[in-house]
């Protein structure tokens, strides 16, 4: 065959050519440079965990142990698939079993139809259990009774039973004599006996247990320990604090003991609505200084483990980016059970020693949240916005790209088919890359973030033009670029320290521009879970349109771990406080805050080095006389002093990073914290139990290393 080609069209075919292989490289590139990156990972790997578990939302946390393995469930909302189950050896690295429900589907709200939805509804508060061999998780659902799934392996498969009755917040006890008793309600506590097949109530056997009034809330989780029941439970007013009941028989009488209070991990309450029932735009309320609201660890329970050690688990409703999961060491003192560690009971630290389980797995979290879209099924990490329409979304007809059709909606909110995962803390960029030719008048695709206000950066087809918007919910502006190529990347920043985001595009994937106002991303409970990411393509003309052809989704953590610097073992450091800009000093036989300038900051005074004692503690040791910060006076005021040598665990300080350029040195012998009170103008202590949210106690210090 003998082919001629004019000069004008020799040129248009290179031309063609040319496109074709740099669009192939772009591609090419793009599967190339897929990383998904560190993620956040509790584990320090140096002995050491540091809260929360998991820096993305898993809210009304249910945990048990059985023989050596470790399952823990939470509420999934709206989200399909939904009852996530997480398996442990250790406490503190989980990986994803499976989960229970692929689809919860009891009507036209669970599937965003005739305009229903069911935001803030669905799945959640469950109850996981393990009893002669089987599985049990009960959970609460919106207009249904409650609903109870059972399996004899925790990755299923799993059958799904629907209960006679409706239980808030239920925590369900197999006890020793065969009776299986279930708890249920909200600031007053219900008990009743269940049924053999653990679907209904026997007659007769309701009662309240805790009447209103009494200093309990909701969320129980129920036990038998030692021939005592005892049911750990949330309250509210005016804090969010957990309480623990106690009684010796299952019908009460039940005392009240405070087991956890205050602890807001040196975090406040940040945005949030003033009516969410009104807007867009929506009142928001700016942070309040020092408030911690239901930020306090809370709605959680407790485990024995292998080593005879107890822990527990609860919730921080962690502002935007959602409820987070924290482990605390447990202590028991007249036989109640604390949160926190001796001499500092009702109080957990940020880090601490990993569990005793026997059993210590690399550190790793339990999602990859990155996807290339090239395995044929989406990572666990993704759930859909409600309940999908399947035969819309594909990952087959274009090998290594999530294809999602465009369904009728007025608006992202409505938007069928969309697919979201948990946004991650503390600091977190997402980028997708999306090619556009698929797309049909009418269409918006794109990137998400999906709360209320939610906000969106998308392609639109509107007449034959493409463009590039960014539509913020909360003032309807609507920000408007060029598409200057049929493919293109967007981006979402978010700093969930600031609650603020910013969305921005690229033509190259290397060069990207900001697009849009500033995001305040708001804590609020009409979806009842934090922020999330999402990939979307619905269509405003009411029909069903063309389809996007998303390449990958990268997640970026610029700080996935709990120690976002290493310690400076070695190192010679000074220690500021963030209270009033003082250096610690050593000034004749005792450690002091003294301003920058005074005549005892001079030289070594202030310069201390940073003493390996493993498992994350440390030892400061003055440079000037070579002597040892050490906690003194454990009956009364728990000073702090230079001593010539080492006094064991008076001398050694346990390193928290605190995630923000700063830390607090938990002294081993006190369980409580190094503080250099600024108002007091007083010797060093070692007494805080802890940090307020602008860390400017005395207890909250940044680092410089010296030499």
């Amino acid at each position: 065959m003998i082919l001629t080609y004019s000069r004008q069209g020799f040129i248009l075919f290179f031309a063609m050519l040319l496109q074709t292989l740099q669009t192939n490289a772009q591609q090419t590139a793009s599967k190339t440079n897929f990383n998904q990156g560190p993620t956040w990972t509790s584990d320090n790997g140096n002995g050491t965990f540091t809260n929360p578990l998991f820096y993305d939302e898993f809210s009304d946390p249910d945990l048990i142990r059985v023989g050596d393995d470790y399952y823990l469930t939470g509420t999934a909302m709206h989200a399909m698939p939904g009852l996530p189950v997480l398996h442990s050896k250790d406490l503190v690295n989980w990986d994803f079993v499976c989960y229970v429900v692929d689809k919860l589907d009891f009507g036209p709200a669970y599937r965003l139809e005739n305009g229903l939805d069911i935001y803030g509804q669905g799945i959640w508060a469950p109850c996981l259990r393990h009893h002669n061999g089987q599985f049990y998780i009960f959970t609460n659902v919106n207009g249904q009774t409650t609903q109870l799934f059972t399996a004899t392996n925790a990755a299923g498969p799993w059958t799904q039973t629907k209960m006679k009755k409706s239980f808030h917040d239920l925590s369900v006890l197999f006890d020793d004599d065969g009776k299986v008793y279930v708890v249920w309600g909200y600031d007053e506590v219900h008990l009743a006996e269940l049924t053999a097949d653990l679907t209904d109530t026997k007659p007769g056997t309701e009662q309240v247990i805790v009447p209103k009034g009494s200093g309990a809330g909701e969320g129980c989780h129920f036990y038998k320990i030692n021939g005592r029941y005892y049911i750990t439970n949330t309250n509210y007013d005016p804090l969010c604090y957990q309480v623990c009941l106690r009684a010796d028989k299952p019908t009460g009488p039940y005392e009240i003991n405070v087991m956890s209070a205050k602890e807001n991990l040196g975090v406040g309450t940040g945005w949030q609505h003033k009516n969410i029932r009104k807007g867009p735009p929506f009142e928001l309320m700016p942070p309040v200084k020092n408030f911690v609201g239901s930020i306090p660890m809370h709605q959680g329970g407790i485990v024995q483990i292998q080593s005879g050690e107890w822990w527990g688990w609860s919730m921080l409703d962690h502002n935007s980016v959602g409820r987070v999961t924290a482990l605390s060491p447990v202590t028991w003192k007249d036989d109640w059970p604390y949160f926190g560690l001796p001499g500092n009971l009702t109080r957990s630290p940020r880090t601490w020693i990993k569990p005793s389980t026997g059993f210590s797995s690399p550190p790793h979290a339990p999602y990859q949240r990155s996807d290339d879209f090239a395995a044929g099924k989406l990572q666990p990490i993704w759930q859909w916005n409600h309940v999908p329409v399947d035969k819309k979304w594909s990952l087959v007809k274009r090998k290594g790209y999530l294809r999602l059709q465009s369904l009728p909606a007025p608006d992202f909110w409505t938007a069928r088919n969309s697919l979201t995962q948990r946004a991650i803390g503390p600091e977190s960029v997402a980028t997708t890359s999306i090619e556009t030719g698929g797309l049909k008048s009418g269409d918006v695709a794109g990137l998400a973030l999906l709360n209320l206000p939610y906000a969106w950066i998308g392609i639109s087809k509107e007449d034959g033009t493409t463009k590039i918007k960014m539509f913020d919910h909360q003032t309807g502006k609507v920000t408007i670029a060029k598409a200057t190529a049929s493919r293109l990347w967007l981006r979402v920043h978010c700093d969930f320290d600031t609650e603020k985001a910013v969305f921005s595009y690229s033509s190259d994937g290397n060069i990207f521009r900001d697009l849009g106002d500033t995001i305040i991303m708001v804590f609020q409970l009409r979806t009842f879970q934090g922020v999330r990411f999402s990939l979307f393509n619905f269509n405003t003309s009411n029909i069903e349109g063309g389809y996007a052809d998303f390449d990958d989704f990268i997640v970026q953590e610029p700080r996935p771990h709990g120690l976002t610097q290493p310690i400076p073992y070695g190192k010679v450091i000074t220690l500021t406080s963030l209270a009033d800009s003082t250096l610690l000093v050593n000034w004749k036989d005792f450690v002091r805050p003294l301003p920058g300038k005074d005549r005892f900051a001079e030289g070594g005074h202030a310069h201390f080095r940073v003493l390996d004692r493993g498992n994350g503690r440390i030892a400061l040791q003055s440079l000037v006389d070579s002597g040892f910060v050490t906690v003194k006076g454990l009956g009364g005021m728990a000073e702090v002093r230079i001593e010539k040598e080492e006094k064991g665990e008076a001398s050694l300080f346990q390193w928290q990073d605190m995630l923000r350029g700063d830390l607090m040195l938990m002294s081993i012998a006190t369980h409580r914290y190094l503080i250099a009170d600024p108002n007091a103008k007083s010797l060093t202590s070692a007494d805080a139990a802890g940090t307020r949210p602008d860390r400017k106690d005395g207890s909250c210090f940044t680092w410089k290393i010296i030499e």
